[in-house]
């Protein structure tokens, strides 16, 4: 989670491909699926070569964002945030061009809290960072020893790196990598972020008028609701801050899943209405994002849609030079990332994105009719996304689930500048 989060509106019609990109697509590649006259003939996965691999991944555990207005307080110690030494990994960031970091403003707010113990808001721990090189290490198998589709070190030819621009994400990345190629590379890592302002690798309230306009006050107007009203009253009471207005059900899970990550001990409340809280949290999430809007949605993670989607065409484009696209894609990003993702591709499980939990997209074509499939995995389990006729997907029907919220970077800023919640209220 990010300061500043989530809001929708009533679905679209959805046939139209919104996606001038697939337009495009669809003129010079011609997506054959393998099936018989019944269209269910199934396809042989030993004749599927994979062609591309891109993994959109939540941070590891951390310190929570905003402390519990408790008069016992979690201590967080610095020796939580001890790095591992096989984790150790060097890397560079630069901006998209290639030029100097952008300045972190987050990384500079999180700094004005210090949590009980000396810690500050919102920094990677030493679980953390055990979490995304497990993840790594995952990826590996998957990637390097199961199917030898990755070079077992590091080529920057074959990988490319994106992160937002706050240092628990580039950390975990750092992690992440010392995992999957064991801190082995030839070559060096770079790492690539984006301006705050114009970043797409979680919803930009900042950057997007007309989602901000339509997520004012509905975080707070989410607490109010039938159902959260009352849950979020008794767990206040329990924990003796009724009177603490600031506290919801996004900050009650924040500061309970960052303690029992690092096993500190917890308020008994917590524990006991860890499910509820949970589940309100991401109650409160779907309210102000509006999860079933078609619009907030785009707005939402539009932009980053895109960017995977234009990933997917160079990779099946015959006219795409070689060393134009990489085997490998990494976008270190957060919860308010995959949420809004896992909505718009019909796989959300209503359950809060884990720490280290990843999204991850294959590419493969088939060796004797060049079709195009996609396999889509969320925390390594294998999904049927939506429009999809099973797990192995062909690739115009994910592009056309894609193409329902993708936006061109054109279309975003159109769409971002539009007054259209002028008349729809502040919050329901």
């Amino acid at each position: 989670m990010i300061p500043g989060v989530f809001r929708v509106r009533v679905w679209a019609p959805v046939g139209v491909l919104t996606s001038l990109a697939y337009c495009l697509h669809q003129r010079r590649v011609a997506l054959a699926e393998p099936r018989g006259s019944d269209d269910r003939s199934p396809v042989d996965p030993s004749l599927l070569e994979l062609k591309m691999v891109q993994v959109v991944f939540r941070h590891g555990a951390r310190s929570p964002l905003k402390p519990l207005p408790q008069e016992e307080q979690v201590e967080w110690k610095p020796q939580l945030l001890e790095v591992p030494p096989q984790t150790q990994f060097d890397y560079t960031v630069t901006n998209l061009a290639g030029g100097l970091k952008p300045h972190s403003p987050f990384d500079a707010q999180y700094r004005e809290t210090t949590l009980k113990g000396g810690v500050f808001a919102g920094q990677l721990t030493q679980v953390g960072m055990q979490q995304m090189f497990a993840l790594g290490e995952r990826l590996r198998k998957s990637y390097v020893e199961d199917v030898p589709f990755l070079s077992p070190t590091f080529h920057p030819l074959e990988v490319f790196i994106r992160s937002s621009n706050i240092y628990r994400n580039l950390e975990s990345t750092r992690c992440l990598l010392a995992g999957l190629f064991q801190r082995q590379k030839e070559g060096p890592i770079v790492i690539h972020t984006d301006e705050a302002s114009s970043e797409v690798l979680y919803p930009n309230y900042q950057n997007c008028w007309n989602l901000q306009e339509r997520t004012r006050g509905r975080r707070q107007a989410a607490c109010l609701q039938p159902g959260i009203s009352e849950d979020l009253k008794k767990v206040k009471e329990e924990m003796g801050i009724a009177g603490s207005n600031g506290v919801d059900f996004l900050i009650l899970l924040d500061n309970m899943a960052a303690e029992q990550e690092h096993g500190l001990p917890s308020c008994p409340t917590l524990k006991r209405f860890a499910r509820m809280i949970e589940q309100r949290a991401v109650d409160t999430a779907l309210y102000v994002l509006q999860g079933e809007d078609r619009e907030s949605l785009q707005m939402a993670v539009g932009p980053f849609l895109h960017i995977l989607e234009s990933n997917l065409l160079s990779a099946v484009d015959p006219a795409t030079l070689p060393g134009k696209t990489r085997k490998l894609y990494l976008y270190a990003a957060h919860d308010v990332t995959l949420m809004p993702l896992l909505l718009a591709l019909g796989i959300f499980d209503h359950k809060w994105p884990p720490f280290a939990g990843d999204l991850t997209m294959e590419l493969h074509q088939h060796q004797e009719s060049g079709a195009w499939f996609v396999r889509l995995y969320y925390q390594g389990k294998e999904q049927v996304p939506r429009g999809c006729p099973d797990r192995l997907c062909p690739l115009d029907k994910f592009l056309n689930t894609m193409s329902v919220y993708t936006l061109s970077p054109e279309k975003y800023r159109t769409l971002c500048s539009q007054a259209q919640t002028m008349g729809r209220g502040n919050g329901e």
